[in-house]
C-alpha cells in the first residue's frame, strides 16, 4: 500500500491574512464542504487553533457514517498549517494548507498524502473521484466568499 497524493491550487482576491483567519477558522470548514458529505465538527466552539489542537468531525461518505479526529501538527500563520487524521477512514491523511501573496491577493493550496485501504482500486473508483468532487466544490464556495 502506497502514499497518494491530491493537490489543488486557487487563487483568491482576498489578502494573505484575511484568507489565513478564515481557513484557520474551523467551523468555516462546514461552509466549504459539500452537502452531500452531512459534514458536521462535533467538538465545542470556540475552537482554539494551533498547534496539538484536536478537532472531532462526523460526516457520511457513500451512506456511511464517519467518525474523524485530526490534530494541527503544524501552526505557521499566515503561510499554512497541517492537519493530520488521528481517528477515521484513512491509514494515513496529512493536510498541508499553504498560503502565498500573489499578485494582491492569495494563492491557497491544499496538499494532502494519503493511503486509503484497499489500495489503488478503491482510490481510482471511490475515493479519488470523492476527493476532486469535495475539493471542486470547496474551490468555488471559497472563491464567492473570499471575493467579497
Amino acid at each position: 500500500m502506497r502514499d497518494r497524493v491530491f493537490t489543488t491550487l486557487q487563487w483568491v482576491p482576498s489578502p494573505i491574512e484575511r484568507t489565513f483567519a478564515f481557513f484557520a477558522d474551523a467551523h468555516n470548514l462546514e461552509r466549504i464542504t459539500p452537502p452531500f458529505v452531512a459534514f458536521r465538527i462535533v467538538t465545542p466552539a470556540p475552537i482554539e487553533m494551533g498547534e496539538g489542537t484536536l478537532i472531532d468531525y462526523r460526516l457520511r461518505l457513500r451512506g456511511v457514517s464517519i467518525r474523524w479526529q485530526s490534530e494541527i501538527t503544524r501552526w505557521d500563520p499566515p503561510h499554512g498549517f497541517v492537519d493530520e487524521q488521528r481517528r477515521g477512514p484513512y491509514r494515513k491523511w496529512i493536510h498541508e494548507h499553504r498560503f502565498h501573496a500573489e499578485d494582491g491577493g492569495t494563492r491557497v493550496e491544499d496538499h494532502i498524502t494519503y493511503r486509503v485501504p484497499g489500495g489503488a482500486l478503491i482510490d481510482r473508483w471511490f475515493v479519488r473521484p470523492d476527493l476532486e468532487r469535495i475539493f471542486g466544490y470547496r474551490e468555488a464556495v471559497t472563491a464567492e466568499i473570499l471575493q467579497s
